[in-house]
């Protein structure tokens, strides 16, 4: 005998239908205060990175290079920093990069737009030089604050620049990439991992295989969590 309850779990999932089963209401009032409350911070956070003073990125920058993505997902990527392409359209990973990245996504079932996306540094680096440890040291308290407003249950750091600004310099990321590490930030611990950004892999293809391991390991982990993306 079929079970009834299994009958109607299936019927619900073929409609797609949002069912949340809980004897307690929807709360949709509190969830749109929260979504309120990470938009104002992360409104207020970007004018405090824009009133930067004495900063050799901001500048020969066009444009800060503040997010992208959905400021409430689970899933944080962090990057290293503008390119000219990011410079002029004001968006993280648009550019060649950017492409590899929503290759690297899309490889393990995730959307570019339903991750959140920032930068160590919001300012393009002249010459798309890596930026300097002091540069780093600096715009770390403000990466530092963002992840604290996104709150994600997984960091995604690609690349070194990202890696120190969290991790310090004593690591070395060809060492360490595909680790599962934990950091505290704001008194909060988060998990986090890291990988190679993807301009490193454009430029030394031979890693990607390495890469392709870490994305199976972060897949892994979202479906272990079971985060919702």
């Amino acid at each position: 005998m079929v079970n009834k309850e299994i009958l109607n779990e299936a019927f619900i999932k073929s409609i797609e239908s949002e069912y949340i089963f809980d004897n307690a209401p929807i709360n949709r009032l509190k969830k749109n205060e929260e979504k309120a409350g990470i938009d104002k911070k992360l409104i207020d956070l970007r004018e405090k990175i824009k009133s930067i003073e004495d900063c050799e990125l901001k500048k020969f920058a066009k444009n800060i290079v503040f997010n992208d993505g959905n400021p409430k997902s689970q899933i944080m990527l962090v990057g290293e920093g503008p390119g000219e392409k990011e410079d002029i359209q004001g968006k993280p990973f648009v550019g060649e990069a950017g492409i590899l990245l929503n290759k690297m996504l899309n490889a393990i079932k995730i959307n570019r737009k339903d991750v959140y996306i920032t930068n160590v540094v919001n300012y393009r680096p002249p010459n798309n030089r890596k930026p300097e440890i002091s540069e780093i040291n600096r715009y770390s308290v403000f990466l530092r604050e963002h992840i604290s407003i996104i709150n994600p249950k997984i960091l995604i750091l690609m690349g070194s620049t990202a890696m120190e600004a969290i991790f310090g310099q004593k690591l070395k990321i060809s060492k360490e990439r595909g680790k599962w590490k934990e950091t505290i930030i704001n008194q909060k611990t988060y998990l986090s991992i890291l990988t190679f950004h993807p301009a490193y892999l454009l430029r030394q293809p031979d890693q990607k295989k390495f890469s392709w391991e870490d994305l199976k390991n972060i897949r892994k982990k979202i479906d272990e969590l079971k985060i919702k993306i």
